[in-house]
């Protein structure tokens, strides 16, 4: 098994240590550079600068995805490690001061079930660690080096059972299948909902970014999941729709456009010559399609034909 230790500075892990969240964006000022170090599941680590040479927590990797600052920040809000959009603009452009562009990219880790170490619990880097490490630097439990630092962190990826037991965590109920039946965080759905369908709206075909959205088709305040079977990428005005049971994908994932539509508003021209369409897009997975038990959850409590 692969873990990567990741510098960071202290601002970014004191504030979301106070914070305690289910998931976090560790963000980097640059999408330039893809992290292909870790696979799903596996341990990404916290190390701030010097010199506090320590591991001061972790979480566990989903996806690496480079997006504009706005949408990480619609995505993980505070969870970023900022308190606004203007304050992570900011520390963005602190490194990239000769990028004038309105909304710069970053590569964007998603981790979920972060950890935060208490200072007396800090762990010290391994030995082998390099002062010219800039970014980060990836061990493997096949070493001494990589095994003694799992072995250190591992009881901080614990959890407790439905008794209130500890139990400690393996990789095993990890890596692909947990992108599609994991405990994901809200963030990490919208990120896997829109790399899944290749940045483009399943209906349409739109690829503008800042107007697609990842869209529960059964709402998690309903007991919809964070998974991308119960994700769908639509542009914003679909969304909407999609909502409010104006529109709906049926469980053979073609759209059906609501009559009440016209009747209520008196327009819906644009929508309607999308009406009994197969959706244009769909992810490559196929466990990662919409969920027929949650196409026929939305075409029976949601849609108003």
């Amino acid at each position: 098994m692969k873990l990567w230790v990741g510098l960071t500075d202290k601002d970014w892990f004191n504030q979301l240590s106070r914070v305690r969240p289910d998931e976090v964006n560790f963000w980097q000022p640059s999408g330039s550079r893809i992290f292909r170090a870790l696979r799903p599941g596996e341990p990404f680590l916290f190390k701030l600068h010097s010199p506090n040479n320590f591991i001061v927590g972790g979480g566990l990797f989903v996806r690496y995805s480079v997006l504009p600052t706005s949408l990480a920040w619609d995505a993980f809000l505070e969870k970023n490690g900022v308190n606004s959009l203007q304050e992570l603009r900011t520390r963005v452009r602190r490194y990239r001061r000769d990028d004038q562009s309105l909304d710069p990219e970053i590569g964007c880790n998603v981790l979920v079930e972060p950890f935060f170490l208490e200072r007396t619990a800090w762990i010290p880097i391994p030995e082998g660690w390099s002062r010219n490490i800039v970014q980060g630097k990836s061990y493997d439990t096949a070493t001494p080096d990589g095994q003694q630092l799992w072995d250190a962190v591992r009881p901080a990826l614990s959890h407790r059972t439905s008794d209130g037991d500890v139990v400690a965590e393996t990789t095993g109920r990890y890596g692909e299948e947990y992108l599609t039946r994991g405990r994901l965080g809200q963030g990490a759905f919208r990120v896997l909902v829109t790399d899944a369908y290749q940045r483009r709206c399943a209906v349409t075909g739109e690829r503008t970014l800042p107007v697609l959205e990842a869209a529960h088709i059964r709402p998690y305040a309903l007991a919809g999941p964070h998974q991308i079977s119960n994700g769908i990428l639509l542009r914003s005005d679909l969304h909407k729709l999609f909502d409010l049971g104006y529109i709906t994908v049926t469980p053979e994932r073609r759209l059906a456009v609501s009559s009440r539509l016209k009747a209520e508003w008196h327009n819906g021209r644009e929508y309607y010559a999308h009406h009994d369409q197969p959706l244009r897009f769909e992810p490559a997975d196929l466990e990662s399609r919409p969920g027929a038990e949650f196409l026929k959850w939305h075409n029976e409590y949601c849609f108003r034909p």
